[in-house]
């Protein structure tokens, strides 16, 4: 049995439907990655998911408990973390964990076992009496982790939880969502960082308000896109998107570091040869050189960037009937 699961999960806020038909489902002890562009929907699905937002129709269910029908109880299972630091900047580690864990109805031994947990989960055992805002920023966001972590819940709730903080802070963040699904925890995540998508057992990609693709990060990279990818180089990239984006033999053309992923339409079939001496001929016989051009696996980002395109491509060609 699944453990959280959405049922044609929608809400409309007048006649803007933000969430339209939202099916799917978290297994129990999953990293589940949660992704989509701004507006796409995912913060009033997630609103939905912790009782906080009455679903316009459909339903959600955790560990078998309508949510829509039981916010209370849903609380208590869950935590959330926001991507804006919610904790208080002029009160202490300490003080911090003990305001969270009286909004949870922690007190005495209890909440004093938990708030070492606490402490010894963030790395912030010795800091107890630092205040809050004098931390680094990867800090901060591991003592956030912790105190949405206190009541010990079922499910948690990141969102966005590693933006604005450097690499190796993001590093160790990670790190202590893995010893957290190690745990038992289900982990229920948005990002923009495609290197932590990579470390999610599945992910669903949100857009206008639908899922519109849901499988484990290798599947989608394998499945998603019906061509090649090749990885572009030449020496003036301003000239050389429009020319290759001309092309009849790429769907897309995207911008990737200081070259280009092109994306075949896979309706035709051709060597790499022959591409790679059509693709040469275009560039040169314009002043633009070509330096390299490999076939590639995809990248996470050359598949979301193809689907969302693909999507908007075919609505664009729908409005225009």
């Amino acid at each position: 049995m699944s453990f959280l699961t959405l049922n044609e999960l929608s809400r409309t806020f007048g006649d803007f439907v933000a969430v339209d038909r939202v099916s799917f489902e978290v297994q129990r002890g999953e990293i589940f990655g949660f992704l989509g562009a701004n507006g796409a929907g995912k913060s009033t699905v997630i609103r939905m998911l912790c009782g906080i937002l009455p679903p316009s129709g459909g339903t959600a269910t955790l560990d078998g408990i309508d949510i829509g029908q039981h916010p209370g109880r849903i609380k208590k299972k869950i935590g959330y973390m926001s991507q804006k630091f919610s904790l208080y900047g002029d009160l202490t580690v300490r003080e911090n964990i003990r305001f969270s864990g009286g909004i949870h109805r922690l007190s005495g031994p209890e909440l004093q076992r938990r708030e070492a947990e606490t402490l010894e989960l963030a790395g912030l055992r010795g800091k107890e009496k630092v205040r809050t805002d004098s931390l680094p920023g990867g800090w901060k966001q591991r003592l956030a982790l912790g105190c949405s972590m206190l009541h010990r819940p079922d499910l948690l709730f990141l969102d966005e939880p590693t933006a604005g903080v450097d690499p190796q802070a993001r590093r160790d963040f990670w790190e202590l969502i893995f010893d957290l699904r190690l745990n038992g925890c289900t982990i229920f995540v948005t990002t923009h960082y495609m290197d932590e998508v990579e470390q999610c057992d599945r992910i669903a990609l949100m857009h206008r308000g639908r899922v519109v693709a849901l499988d484990s990060p290798e599947a989608l990279k394998t499945n998603v896109i019906p061509g090649s990818v090749y990885s572009i180089q030449c020496d003036d990239q301003e000239r050389a998107r429009p020319l290759l984006s001309e092309m009849n033999d790429f769907a897309r053309v995207d911008p990737f570091g200081r070259g280009f992923h092109a994306i075949t339409d896979g309706k035709r079939s051709q060597s790499r040869r022959t591409l790679l001496a059509r693709v040469s001929k275009t560039l040169s016989s314009n002043g633009v050189r070509l330096t390299s051009m490999e076939s590639i696996k995809p990248a996470l980002e050359d598949v979301f960037v193809y689907k969302i395109g693909e999507l908007e491509r075919n609505r664009d060609e729908r409005s225009a009937l």
